[in-house]
C-alpha cells in the first residue's frame, strides 16, 4: 500500500467546480480558482489550509452500476491528478466519490487501452497500488482516448466509470506550470 496519501477530504475542501459541465451539484472546486479548460479536463489551484494544491479534474463520460441503476445523480465521480508541493506529491492520480463509499480495503482497477492498472480503495478514494506504476499510468493517460475504473462499492454494487481523456495532457502541462 501507498503511503502519503492525501486525504480525499483534503481535496474536497479546495473544491466545488465552476465549470459548466459540473455545476449542476456541487462538488469539489467551490474554494479552487480555475486555471484553464482544457477538452473534459479542468486544470485547478487551490490553497487549503494554507498549502498549495494544483490538480487536473474530469468527471465520468459514462457510467453503469451491476446491479443496474444503483447509484444517482447526488453520487458523484471525480478522477484527479494532483500535486501537492508541501507534500512533495507530484502527480497522484486519484478517483474520489461522494455519497458513497468503496468496498473495505477494496481492490479497484484503472485502465487505458490494454494497460490495466491495479488500484487500492479507501472509503471514498482509490490511489494507484504501486507507486512506480504511477508514471506509466499518467504516460497512458497522456496516449490515450478513455480511462475505465472498475471498483466495488461497500453495498457490492460494481461500478464502471469512463472518462475521456480529451484535453488530459494540456491540462497535466498547465498544472505543472502552477506547481513545478
Amino acid at each position: 500500500m501507498i503511503l502519503n496519501r492525501g486525504p480525499c477530504w483534503l481535496v474536497m475542501a479546495a473544491l466545488a467546480l465552476p465549470c459548466a459541465a459540473m455545476a449542476q451539484q456541487p462538488g469539489p472546486t467551490a474554494q479552487a480558482t480555475l486555471l484553464g479548460q482544457f477538452g473534459d479536463w479542468g486544470a485547478y489551484t487551490a490553497t487549503p489550509n494554507g498549502q498549495k494544491l494544483c490538480f487536473a479534474l474530469s468527471k465520468p463520460t459514462a457510467m453503469t452500476d451491476n446491479p443496474p441503476n444503483r447509484r444517482n445523480a447526488s453520487m458523484a465521480v471525480y478522477l484527479f491528478v494532483s500535486s501537492r508541493p508541501n507534500d512533495k506529491v507530484k502527480n497522484e492520480v486519484s478517483v474520489l466519490v461522494t455519497n458513497y463509499v468503496f468496498k473495505s480495503a477494496g481492490e479497484a482497477s484503472a485502465t487505458v487501452g490494454s494497460a490495466s492498472f491495479p488500484l487500492y480503495t479507501q472509503n471514498d478514494g482509490a490511489w494507484v497500488k504501486a507507486a512506480a506504476d504511477e508514471p506509466k499510468l499518467l504516460d497512458a493517460m497522456r496516449k490515450g482516448s478513455d480511462l475505465v475504473i472498475k471498483a466495488q462499492t461497500s453495498r457490492g454494487t460494481a461500478t464502471t466509470d469512463t472518462f475521456s481523456l480529451k484535453g488530459i495532457s494540456q491540462a497535466l502541462d498547465r498544472v505543472a506550470q502552477e506547481c513545478p
